[in-house]
């Protein structure tokens, strides 16, 4: 399939592919590209760790349609696709650990908080993950929201006394810093599979772009998966397509090879 009648969707991860690996702006060649896509009435999808608040920027250059939270909530417009919520027990309970252990925790509801915990290493890792460079506000009403995501900021040793606490969960480390906390694996290719549902879309009509570990099975699922040329080795293993760097007009050059723009 090389014809661009054939792509109807294109899910673009964020930080490194949609932004400049180097400075995290977006180039104009993508801001280009993705006017164009949808002016074919391509729909264009980000997918991203991000939550929705960290996500304005996407929301003006045209992007509507969100996977967030690593796939664990999914919005079009107003419209909710997807969601998975963890349960409120367990997230009190983590939150009473966290403070015999002193560890950091985030929350991806739609916005981005944490558990007030601070020092270097954890401000470098909202630096490195989020480009943030200050703490995010401390939510104290975290139980009443629904949280999509739950990340812990650790080391494997203090990693390990989770483990045993909290048999059940799922530990996933994404960041030399940072992990998932997860009851349920969610992933970008579940959350792909539903927006692709909520469209009645093919997955062999859907290309996806990506750059880190994370982006693995959101390649493999779709017709066409371009990894970016500053992306993990494992990522461009799996890809149809490797492409130019995202410094270097990677997703542009990369659609205008396919015929799709």
């Amino acid at each position: 399939m090389s014809t661009s009648e054939a792509y109807k969707i294109v899910f673009f991860d964020v930080d490194g592919t949609i932004t400049n690996h180097e400075n995290g702006n977006i180039p104009q060649s993508t801001i280009e590209a993705i006017k164009i896509l949808l002016s074919k009435g391509i729909k264009v999808v980000a997918a991203t760790g991000r939550p929705l608040s960290m996500c304005k920027e996407l929301k003006s250059i045209g992007i509507e349609t969100f996977i967030t939270a690593n796939g664990g909530y999914v919005k079009h417009g107003e419209e909710i696709i997807h969601k998975v919520p963890m349960e409120k027990n367990i997230i009190k309970e983590l939150i009473d650990f966290a403070k015999e252990e002193n560890s950091a925790l985030s929350f991806y509801t739609e916005d981005f908080s944490m558990n007030g915990v601070e020092d270097k290493e954890i401000l470098n890792a909202l630096k490195e993950t989020l480009s943030l460079n200050e703490y995010p506000q401390t939510n104290s009403f975290i139980f009443d929201q629904e949280v999509f995501l739950l990340c812990l900021f650790a080391n494997d040793e203090t990693v390990e006394r989770y483990k045993i606490k909290f048999p059940d969960l799922i530990f996933k480390r994404w960041h030399p810093y940072v992990l998932n906390i997860l009851k349920v694996d969610v992933s970008k290719s579940l959350a792909i599979m539903k927006t692709l549902q909520f469209f009645g879309i093919d997955r062999s009509e859907a290309i996806a772009f990506g750059d880190g570990e994370n982006d693995i099975d959101m390649l493999e699922l779709v017709g066409l998966g371009i990894a970016m040329g500053n992306g993990s080795e494992k990522l461009k293993n799996v890809a149809d397509f490797v492409t130019k760097k995202s410094s270097q007009d990677g997703i542009y050059y990369a659609l205008k090879r396919y015929g799709v723009i």
